[in-house]
C-alpha cells in the first residue's frame, strides 16, 4: 500500500492507478481513522465495486465546533495502516490539516438549508466542514465512486446533495451499519464508553427496532412510530436526547407518513459520549 502525505503525491498515484491498462474504475474511503469492522466494510464494498481502492485518513477540524473532541478523537495511525493494508487498499492519503487548509485559507463548500437538519441542528458548522472536506477530497482523488457509512445517514444526504447540485461525477454509496453482536452500531466513539455506558448504549438500537416492529406490523404513522421510540428512551433517566426523528432520507425534512420509506433516525449522549444510529424503512 502506497501512502501519500501531500495533495501533489495523491494526485500523481491516482493518475497512475487510472493509467494502467487493467483499471477502469478508482473508488475512495473517506475516514478520520480509529478504523473498526463499519470502516472495512466500506473498503470490502469498494474493492468489490472498483479496480482501484484510495482510503484517506484525516481527523478535519473545520466539522468540529468549538468544545468538541478534535483534540481528543482518537487516533492510531500505524494500526489503521496495518487494517488498510491487509485489506488491500491500493493506496492511503493521509495529509496534515497545513496540506488540507493552507494558510489564508478562505473557501469553504455551504450546503444550504440540508446542512441544519438533524445532526447539523445541534452541530452548527459540522457539514460545512464535512462537505468543504469531501470536495477536496474528491478533487485530489478524483474517484469514481465514494463510500460511507449509513450510520452518518444525515452526511450521506448532504453529499448527495452537493454532488448533485455541483455536476460532480462521483457516485456516493452508502453501505449498511455495520452492528456488534448485540446491535450496538460500531463506532470510533464507541471506545470513549465505560462498561456500565456502553451496555446503557444498547438502548438507542432498542428503540429504533420498537419503531421497526411497528412498522412491519403496518403502523404507518410517524408520530406513532416516534413515541414507541421515545417510551424506550425515557426508560434511562440519565440518556440526554438530542433528537429523535422519522424523515425523508434525502431532504431529512421530517414525513408524516413512512407508507413510502423513511429515515429513522436518534442521537443521544450517553454520559459525556454523543452516539447516532438509524434504520431505513421500506416503502410499502
Amino acid at each position: 500500500m502506497i501512502i501519500c502525505k501531500t495533495p501533489a503525491e495523491m494526485r500523481s498515484v491516482c493518475r497512475e492507478l487510472r493509467s494502467s491498462a487493467l483499471a477502469k474504475s478508482l473508488g475512495l474511503v473517506p475516514t478520520m481513522g480509529a478504523l473498526h469492522a463499519g470502516h472495512l466494510s466500506l473498503v470490502s464494498a469498494a474493492l468489490a465495486e472498483c479496480d482501484n481502492v484510495v482510503a484517506s485518513i484525516f481527523v478535519n477540524p473545520t466539522q468540529f465546533a468549538p468544545g468538541e473532541d478534535y483534540e481528543s478523537y482518537p487516533r492510531d495511525f500505524k494500526a489503521d495502516c496495518n487494517k488498510l493494508e491487509s485489506a488491500g487498499v491500493h493506496a492511503l492519503f493521509a495529509p496534515s490539516a497545513a496540506d488540507m487548509y493552507p494558510p489564508g485559507n478562505t473557501t469553504f463548500v455551504d450546503p444550504g438549508d440540508i446542512a441544519t437538519r438533524l445532526d447539523g441542528a445541534s452541530r452548527p458548522g459540522h457539514f460545512r466542514g464535512v462537505a468543504t472536506i469531501v470536495a477536496r477530497l474528491f478533487n485530489i482523488v478524483q474517484p469514481d465512486r465514494a463510500y460511507f457509512g449509513q450510520k452518518d445517514a444525515a452526511q450521506a444526504a448532504v453529499l448527495r446533495r452537493i454532488v448533485r447540485d455541483l455536476n460532480v461525477p462521483v457516485h456516493i454509496a452508502a453501505c449498511p451499519i455495520i452492528r456488534e453482536p448485540d446491535g450496538l452500531a460500531m463506532s470510533s466513539r464507541n471506545r470513549y464508553l465505560s462498561p456500565a455506558e456502553r451496555t446503557r448504549a444498547l438502548i438507542l438500537f432498542r428503540a429504533l427496532h420498537a419503531a421497526q416492529h411497528l412498522a412491519q406490523q403496518g403502523e404507518h404513522t410517524a408520530e406513532a412510530l416516534r413515541t414507541a421510540i421515545l417510551n424506550i428512551l425515557s426508560t434511562d433517566p440519565q440518556l440526554r436526547l438530542d433528537y429523535a426523528a422519522i424523515v425523508d432520507p434525502d431532504t431529512l425534512f421530517p414525513v408524516a407518513d413512512t407508507s413510502h420509506g423513511a429515515l429513522i433516525a436518534v442521537a443521544a449522549w450517553i454520559g459525556t459520549t454523543r452516539l447516532i444510529d438509524n434504520l431505513l424503512l421500506p416503502s410499502h
